[in-house]
This record gives C-alpha cells, structure tokens and sequence, in this order.
C-alpha cells in the first residue's frame, strides 16, 4: 500500500511514519520540517499536483491548526487551514481514486450532551476551531466516498507541548497549578491512536470513528493522576471553573466520544489511566 501522511513533521503525523507497516511505501508530507515533502494544504493547486503526482492508495491527513486560542482569535485562518485545506486534500484524493483519513475533534460537539457522543451524533460546535474542523468532515464526507473521519480528543504526546506536558513541567518547576474541574473529555495517547489508524485503515470499513483511551474525565483529575503517578502526590492542584480560567475559546464542557464503530472492527484503546502511566514510564517519570 502507497500511503501519503499530511502533518508528518507533527507529533502524530511522525509516529503515523514511523508505525505504517514495513510492507506500505509511506510517503510523508508537512509545511515544514526535515525529512518531509514541502507541502501546503491550502494551496489547491499544489496540493493537487502533489497527490497526483505521488498515486497513493490513501492520504492520511492529520495536518491542523490546532492552537485552539488562536483560531478563535482569527477564525477565517482557522477555516482557510482546517476547513477549505482539508476540501484541497478531498478533490485531489478523490481526482486519483485514493482513501482519505482525516483527523477531527471532539469540538466538533457542543458540549451539552448527557452521554458519551456517538459517531453519528448531530455536530454542532461553539467555537472556531470546533466549526473549522466540522467545515473539514463535512467537504470530505461530500467529495469522496472512501473516507475515514477519526474524532479524537486531548492528544498528549513526548515532546511537543500538550495539557499534560504543561502540568508536569509547572510541577517540576515548583509552580502553583489551577485546573478545572468541569471540562470533560478523553485523555488520549498519540502513540496509541497511531496504531488504531494504522490497524483502521487496514479495514477499508469507511466512515466516522471515535478513537480515544477509554474513559473520561475532568481536566482537574488528569492533572491529579498523571502527577500522582510522576511523584507529585504532596503538589496541590486548585480546583477551579472555566469561568476563572478566561480565554479566547469557549470550550465545550463535557465531550467525551463513544467509541462504538471502531470497537466493532476490534480496535479499542486502552484505558486512559493506563495510557498516562505509560506515557510517564516512557519518560523516565513513573514512580508509583
């Protein structure tokens, strides 16, 4: 299998290479970075030359603007990058006949939900990114049938910064730390949603996934597992709102997805508990 990894300079998109069979011939791609085809999404012409001319048997697009401040700061950038960058990436894949697999968000929801939302729950985002990215599922759903969508939600990753990377650094810096308590998600493990990419594509079952550790939680209780387990047991963490903690975005409260289609085809994440602790191992940080 031929496959064309948009993002491959990025923390997922790098572990995507890395991960790909022996077998598959992995072509990677990003704005920037070494090692990589120079490519930018949101020039269409570009694009399009670049995945013809490269005959791929699926594009995994993980590339975004994820800086989730940012793009409420400036939405039409948000949607250039997110939105009408991922509808360049669907008419070239669909001109070759290629799959495309594109990484979305939990912020695709709105938050009020009383369950865990399902792959085919009705979107509705409340901010930029969230609209930027629904923007994206939707230009990909309608311009090639052959299309994977995997929903995914608070990626932590080695290096690079993530929530959880902040939290132990500020820790280990002796800083105080406030967390808050009613924002409800899926702590997610990039090395384990990379080998459940790996493993779905391999299905040719197409459609939307949830692919996150199991489990959801508060901010506030993945900052107190994940330094309980570095360590950092006597580190008190303040319990507070998002409504003291002001900024650019608004996110959606509780957005923990439902991992029901993958599940189905045997691909499941482990516990996301689990995945902090070898996340920490792997860092030399697991204590307890």
């Amino acid at each position: 299998m031929r496959v064309v990894v948009i993002g491959a300079a990025g923390r997922l998109g790098g572990k995507l290479m890395s991960m790909l069979p022996a077998t598959y011939e992995a072509i990677g791609a990003d704005i920037g970075g070494d090692g990589v085809a120079q490519l930018d999404v949101t020039d269409f012409a570009a694009t399009r030359a670049f995945i013809a001319e490269q005959k791929p048997d699926i594009v995994i697009h993980t590339a975004a603007w994820t800086d989730v401040d940012g793009c409420a700061k400036e939405p039409e950038k948000a949607l250039v990058i997110n939105g009408y960058g991922t509808q360049n990436v669907a008419i070239a894949t669909a001109a070759c006949e290629a799959a495309m697999l594109y990484v979305s968000t939990n912020e695709v929801f709105d938050g009020t939900a009383n369950r865990p939302y399902y792959e085919y729950d009705r979107t509705h985002p409340i901010n930029p990114y969230g609209y930027s990215k629904v923007v994206g599922e939707r230009a990909l759903m309608s311009l090639n049938p052959r299309h994977y969508i995997v929903r995914t939600s608070w990626l932590f990753a080695h290096g690079g910064r993530n929530f959880l990377q902040a939290i132990l650094g500020a820790a280990q810096a002796g800083k105080s730390l406030r967390v808050v308590t009613n924002e409800i998600a899926n702590p997610t493990y990039t090395d384990d949603l990379a080998e459940a990419i790996v493993k779905l594509i391999q299905t040719e079952r197409y459609g939307i996934y949830h692919l996150v550790n199991e489990g959801a939680c508060s901010r506030w209780d993945f900052a107190r597992y994940a330094l309980d387990k570095a360590g950092f047991k006597n580190t008190p963490i303040a319990r507070i709102s998002t409504h003291e903690w002001p900024r650019p975005s608004v996110p959606p409260a509780y957005t923990s997805l439902a991992n029901i289609a993958g599940a189905a085809q045997g691909i499941q994440l482990r516990p996301w508990q689990q995945a902090v602790e070898a996340f920490l191992e792997r860092e030399g940080l697991l204590v307890s």
